[in-house]
């Protein structure tokens, strides 16, 4: 049996429990791998409360993007063999010994990129990829970014630089420092926070990315006019209102090889802040969950040899 992590109810953390499974037979387009490492999100625990539906069968179990050693390929599987060492997305169930990647949103893992960074890519740095590839702002543009502090956000700034871009994040007085270390310029988010980014950007703001949603993404709109350079990963009902757009998703397997080739020669950082075993996955999900998660959490199973 394969030991993993998961929810036997939609609910808070008191649904959570762990579980034993058999292993799973890879299906069309699927890789069976040995979970090395699992990167932790705020989607999971939403998941688990059932903000996107409730039609999944239960028990089920967490975690989106994890890294690992291919044990069994399924059918229509090309590029891939039992013992090549990658990283992907999950249809759900990183959290575990062993799991299914969906190959058409998988790569092989550099030798020099660790299980742990590898497991970082699939989900936040290929949403920061893709959120601002598709703002497609200029060298010198200023670029906003709601709650940059966390996965996507630390992504997300790095990604921007790379680009020529000036990059503003909101945070709290205690990442000042390490929103700096991204190479942006540090904004306190609460109240008053657009006069702060207007004065941190007296030319004004050329692109807003928002990771946070709500009023928080309210307070901060009036700062650009051109809607069509709002985005939100995270709270499509508040960017509809506010004439932006809920982030668009263009990942290929390529985009991730990208992004590992950019992580192995030093260029991206994935900032691993928090490692957790997987019999310590409670911890890592209420860590995340609480939203003052810095940089990138991580679940850790078997070797962790790079």
């Amino acid at each position: 049996m394969v030991k993993a992590f998961g929810f036997t109810d939609y609910g808070g953390p008191e649904t959570q429990e762990f579980l034993d499974r058999p292993p799973q037979d890879p299906g069309p387009g699927r890789l069976a791998i040995a979970v090395r490492a699992a990167g932790v999100n705020p989607a999971d625990w939403k998941i688990r409360q059932g903000y996107f539906g409730r039609e999944q069968q239960l028990p089920a179990v967490l975690g989106l993007e994890a890294s690992g050693v291919v044990l069994r390929v399924g059918p229509e599987v090309t590029g891939f063999a039992p013992g090549d060492e990658v990283f992907g997305s999950t249809d759900g169930g990183g959290f575990a010994e062993q799991a299914l990647l969906r190959a058409e949103l998988s790569a092989i893992k550099p030798g020099a990129v660790g299980f742990d960074q590898a497991a970082t890519l699939p989900v936040s740095a290929a949403t920061a990829d893709d959120a601002v590839r598709g703002l497609g702002l200029g060298v010198g543009r200023t670029l906003l970014i709601l709650g940059v502090s966390g996965g996507v956000g630390t992504i997300a700034a790095q990604l921007a630089r790379a680009r020529g871009l000036v990059v503003i994040g909101t945070a709290g007085d205690a990442n000042r420092a390490y929103v700096e270390s991204l190479g942006a310029v540090h904004v306190r988010y609460g109240e008053g926070v657009a006069e702060r980014i207007a004065a941190a950007a007296p030319d004004g703001v050329d692109g807003v990315l928002d990771l946070v949603g709500g009023d928080a993404l309210r307070a901060v709109a009036g700062v650009i006019t051109d809607r069509t350079v709002l985005v939100s990963t995270v709270d499509p009902v508040t960017v509809a209102e506010l004439g932006g757009s809920f982030l668009t998703r263009s990942t290929t397997s390529g985009t991730l090889a990208a992004l590992a080739a950019m992580v192995d020669s030093g260029e991206l950082d994935p900032h691993v802040t928090h490692r957790f075993p997987l019999t310590a996955a409670a911890e890592a999900l209420a860590l995340v969950e609480s939203g003052h998660a810095r940089g990138k959490v991580i679940i850790e199973a078997g070797e962790q040899k790079p």
